[in-house]
């Protein structure tokens, strides 16, 4: 079965892709040319804005109004201007960017950041305005020929335009900024619903060898403080690695092979070079509890859980991607079993999955994703995590 992720659906693509244009401190999304394409649409909407105000103030009749000829040369001419002026900023940017680090600008605040993107949005529109108006008139002399009042009308108008373009930024920017604490602050809710569900859902099985071999539910207990003792940090931090990940899902692992035996078998393929990647922490886990819950528990011999992880590109993004493989009973079969009760409680199933996906869409929205698919018929099943690519610096 292929490891390559589906791509994402085109909508959430552009969405999120539309979102990085608007704050580059969001990951980056899509095709490097979708950022140039909402750059051109935004030049549009500039000139179509400009080219109203423009009849707005020249239009004496309907009939001017109505002038195709008119609307087609003076919205060519602003869109021209609006263009080169939106393209020049988004190349100030870049090169702003490259040569000092996204990571410093994101860290500016108050007005060092408005004087930053108001700067550049000023710079772009001194560098590209002038270069349209050559390009309209033929010669640069025109500025020449001005009036001192014309001269100051014509600062006035670009300040004002570059005070629009960053004011329009900024407010954006911001409801991202309050989006983000709301989806933290649930983010955080969710996570901490992972620690009951974990440790009820562990503490079930240590239950069920008390009567029947209590020497190993002891030793499943001891494992379980010393699972608790590296897994229980992790959990009170927003972010985690995968080589991190990797060691609890060992270590996981090997406290069900107390209770299971050789009937537990597990391997893991994963390439050292990923170690340093972010991930959210207690994100295998639960899946890894599902593939050995559902998928080998009810197999007399039991069974194996692969572990894979990989580099992705999907939609021109680097992602990071962890597939969880097992040969058990498969996902008809667990579907059709009844829900165990414990202690006079259900176990729990379904609660993890679903506060999985919650958590993912809460940190990533449409980025991220967890898929749940059959293997081969009668085979097991594949769980997959997938998302955005970032590594823990090494500081």
């Amino acid at each position: 079965m292929t490891n390559a992720p589906a791509p994402l659906p085109l909508t959430s693509t552009l969405r999120a892709s539309w979102r990085y244009w608007l704050d580059s401190e969001t990951a980056p999304a899509g095709s490097p040319w979708l950022q140039v394409l909402w750059t051109a649409l935004f030049a549009c909407a500039v000139a179509l804005a400009f080219t109203m105000i423009g009849f707005a103030a020249t239009a004496r009749t309907l009939a001017d109004w109505m002038s195709l000829d008119s609307w087609r040369i003076l919205y060519g001419r602003n869109l021209l201007v609006s263009g080169l002026i939106a393209f020049t900023i988004q190349g100030l940017f870049k090169l702003a960017f490259s040569i000092f680090g996204r990571a410093r600008f994101a860290q500016a605040t108050g007005w060092r950041r408005t004087l930053f993107f108001s700067g550049i949005a000023l710079l772009g529109t001194a560098i590209g305005w002038p270069i349209g108006m050559s390009l309209i008139y033929g010669r640069l002399r025109v500025f020449s020929q001005m009036t001192s009042g014309q001269v100051v009308s014509l600062c006035v108008i670009s300040l004002m335009v570059t005070v629009t373009i960053s004011q329009f930024f900024s407010l954006r920017h911001k409801e991202m900024k309050a989006r983000m604490r709301a989806n933290e602050a649930q983010l955080r809710l969710l996570q901490g619903q992972m620690e009951p569900h974990f440790l009820f859902n562990t503490l079930a099985n240590v239950i069920s060898l008390i009567d029947a071999d209590a020497p190993r539910a002891k030793h499943m207990l001891e494992a379980l403080t010393d699972y608790l003792r590296a897994s229980l940090h992790g959990l009170r931090h927003d972010d985690s690695t995968l080589d991190g990940e990797l060691d609890l899902a060992r270590r996981y692992l090997q406290l069900m092979q107390t209770r299971m035996g050789d009937r537990l078998r597990f391997e893991f393929e994963v390439d050292e070079a990923l170690a340093r990647a972010l991930m959210m922490p207690l994100v295998l886990q639960p899946l890894i509890e599902n593939a050995v819950k559902h998928g080998l528990e009810p197999q007399v011999d039991g069974g194996t859980v692969r572990v894979t992880a990989a580099r992705v590109a999907i939609d021109g993004r680097d992602s990071l991607q962890v597939c969880i493989d097992d040969d058990g009973a498969g996902l008809a079969v667990a579907a059709r079993r009844s829900r165990r009760t414990v202690a006079g409680g259900p176990d729990g199933n379904g609660v993890a999955l679903a506060n999985l996906r919650e958590r993912l869409r809460a940190r990533f929205g449409d980025t991220a994703r967890l898929t749940l698919v059959e293997r081969d018929a009668g085979a097991g099943t594949r769980a997959c995590i997938v998302v955005p690519w970032q590594v823990r610096s090494a500081a």
